[in-house]
């Protein structure tokens, strides 16, 4: 078990965070770090990770940076090696890298279809493959480990122009109730988070129109969610005592409905 204490509950606890260039990535790590967690940090953007690292390092907190894209699953492997030979097996991975690109699917855009496939499925297949041997192991020493995939709102509810999108969120939090079935004796507690809107990057990728004003006119009406109210989700869901399995957790932002 893990030397931790209240303000530092993930104390001895190694964690992987994908996608952590920016957005939920980004303000999970450093949360992360700052819960006791030694975090290793993966995402393209060499110069992004390195700033967060100094950040994490500067509060106090232990990081490492690995440039990885998540869609060449040789890379991921490579990252997974060096994680267990630095910090140790990780017992916590925050499997959070996504790409939205919303269209009406009559626009044919198979490009942006092929992208988030390979992102959102292709990408999380590759870090669950790499990293699942490490967290059964570390289950088995340690009492418990955590693997958190980050799905969507959309992997619930109907949003036009987000079918793409949606469908491999959907794979997502289906892949993460298979998963609770395999890994759960073993001790790895499998979690699908399903929040709605979040103020990140994602909405900058979108080039549609129709999603764009839907976008903007839905910050008119309610207040989005922050990359932190997820950061704080993601701790308190390792945080939970070994029995507990937050399975699926839906986030909502007070306005949004659907």
């Amino acid at each position: 078990m893990f030397s931790n204490t209240p303000a530092k509950p993930l104390t001895g606890r190694v964690a992987v965070v994908t996608g952590a260039s920016s957005g939920l990535g980004e303000a999970t790590a450093e949360h992360l770090a700052a819960l006791g967690a030694q975090v290793a940090v993966l995402a393209r953007r060499t110069d992004r990770l390195d700033e967060l690292v100094s950040r994490i390092v500067k509060d106090g907190g232990s990081a490492l940076a690995l440039a990885v894209d998540v869609t060449d699953a040789a890379a991921v492997r490579s990252a997974a090696d060096r994680v267990a030979a630095e910090l140790g097996d990780a017992d916590l991975v925050f499997n959070n890298a996504g790409v939205m690109l919303p269209a009406p699917i009559e626009q044919l855009a198979v490009d942006q279809w092929q992208r988030q496939i390979d992102i959102n499925i292709g990408g999380l297949m590759n870090v669950i493959g790499a990293f699942t041997p490490q967290l059964v192991k570390a289950a088995g020493e340690r009492g418990v480990a955590d693997l958190i995939n980050t799905s969507s709102i959309a992997a619930q509810n109907i949003f036009p122009s987000f079918a793409v999108y949606s469908g491999t969120k959907a794979y997502v939090s289906h892949l993460s109730r298979h998963l609770r079935a395999e890994l759960g004796a073993k001790k790895v507690r499998v979690s699908a988070l399903e929040p709605g809107i979040v103020g990140t990057e994602l909405q900058s990728h979108v080039t549609d129109d129709g999603a764009l004003q839907w976008l903007e006119g839905s910050k008119e009406t309610m207040e989005w969610l922050t990359p932190q109210d997820i950061a704080e989700t993601v701790g308190f869901i390792a945080a939970l005592p070994p029995r507990v399995n937050a399975q699926q957790v839906t986030l909502m932002p007070t306005g949004q409905a659907s």
